[in-house]
């Protein structure tokens, strides 16, 4: 498919790219902030997960069990930190073992290798952790993914690509014979075909486009602290809880990263701007395009009390510990320092419903990734073969 112009550095534009490229398109991509993997990519956990949460056969089950090794591969080749050292999902309360059974078949199902073990299997593995059963989790690990996309750029400016920072696509049209065109501010691209991969952004930027996307994105700030140093020796590894299979977040867990240090998060609040790093950071703009969206009031009728729940521990570090104290109960509140926050951005369909899979539109000429939160990093690679599958189609 001749040129496509990509829309979005983060780690899923910079992987679709790289595919097209190796399929013998002309690409270009397009990111307005000037650094690449500025939000998402460069904002998250940094977790290649295994793909034991997704409903068999989704996309995200799919896509994650077979990009939790291909992303594990490309690191290796691309000399890019990583390490599979598994993770335990601890069911704390009997209340929570049906639930945790269910993870249990769902790897069972998806691939994913698994299994269920005793508190004092359990502690083999992390002797602080307090749980009535476990699910261990081998393929799991944690990662570079900013450099990651450091990796993919080299390889794109090798191969020729067109890569530009500082770039925003302010206007898109059909092309006067075909394909697409998309002004910039200072030039009009022409080119025979559009990939939409601007996650926070990527309902305006499908909607500036001409379509009428399905969902819109809502931003969830997820919140972290670490542990202090003197505390890391509490957490061996990945730690997490069982999550609600009503919301797409996994909970509030604990991830020792490739330089020793203890994440412990996220929560998941309203952001109340599209890159609301912080409680400061407002957006009337976004407020307004929220409170006007039917499925916003729908979702806070529905989850109302978790999300006041969220926001309590947002505001209270003692609160925040209290959560971790169910999986380590020698974690406290003296334990913790604020560190940097991630947001999401999370697809809502008009009925209030979450959209739970990576969604993907299309339309002549287009193709929208309009819902790509977690697992999408690990499954960058994969989503990839998917778009330009797409790509092809879309004429």
């Amino acid at each position: 498919m001749g040129h496509v112009v990509i829309v979005g550095g983060g780690i899923v534009g910079l992987a679709v790219a790289r595919e097209l490229l190796a399929r013998g398109s002309q690409v270009t991509v397009l990111e307005k902030e000037s650094r690449w993997a500025a939000h998402q990519t460069g904002n998250n956990s940094n977790v290649v997960h295994a793909g034991l949460y997704y409903k068999p056969g989704s996309f995200k089950a799919k896509m994650s069990v077979a990009g939790n090794q291909s992303i594990v591969e490309y690191a290796r080749a691309n000399d890019v930190p990583v390490e599979v050292c598994g993770k335990l999902v601890v069911a704390t309360a009997d209340e929570e073992l049906p639930r945790l059974r269910v993870l249990a078949e769902r790897a069972e199902a998806n691939g994913v290798p698994a299994k269920m073990i005793d508190p004092a299997e359990a502690r083999e593995y992390e002797p602080e952790v307090a749980c009535v059963a476990a699910l261990r989790v081998e393929s799991t690990g944690i990662i570079d993914f900013p450099a990651i996309c450091d990796a993919l750029v080299r390889e794109l400016t090798e191969k020729g690509a067109d890569l530009r920072l500082s770039t925003m696509a302010k206007a898109i049209r059909p092309g006067r014979d075909g394909g697409v065109e998309i002004a910039t501010g200072t030039e009009v691209l022409r080119a025979d075909a559009l990939v939409n991969c601007a996650g926070l952004h990527s309902d305006r930027v499908a909607r500036l486009a001409g379509l009428t996307p399905s969902a819109q994105i809502v931003p969830f700030r997820g919140e972290y602290y670490e542990l202090k140093p003197e505390r890391r020796h509490l957490v061996r590894g990945l730690i997490y809880p069982v999550p609600d299979p009503a919301l797409p977040f996994l909970g509030v867990h604990l991830t020792r990263m490739l330089d020793g240090s203890v994440h412990a998060g996220p929560n998941a609040v309203l952001a109340l701007r599209r890159e609301g790093y912080r409680w400061r950071d407002v957006s009337a703009r976004d407020l307004a395009e929220t409170a006007r969206f039917s499925g916003a009031w729908r979702l806070a009728r529905k989850y109302g009390r978790t999300g006041v729940d969220e926001v309590l521990r947002s505001l209270s570090r003692k609160r925040f510990a209290a959560s971790l104290a169910r999986l380590v109960p020698a974690v406290g509140p003296d334990d913790l320092v604020r560190c940097n926050a991630g947001v999401r951005a999370q697809a809502l369909l008009p009925d209030g419903s979450l959209v739970d899979d990576f969604l993907i539109e299309t339309a002549p000429g287009q193709v929208h990734v309009l819902n790509a939160p977690s697992p999408a990093a690990t499954s960058a690679l994969e989503i990839a073969k998917y778009v330009a599958d797409r790509v092809a189609e879309a004429k």
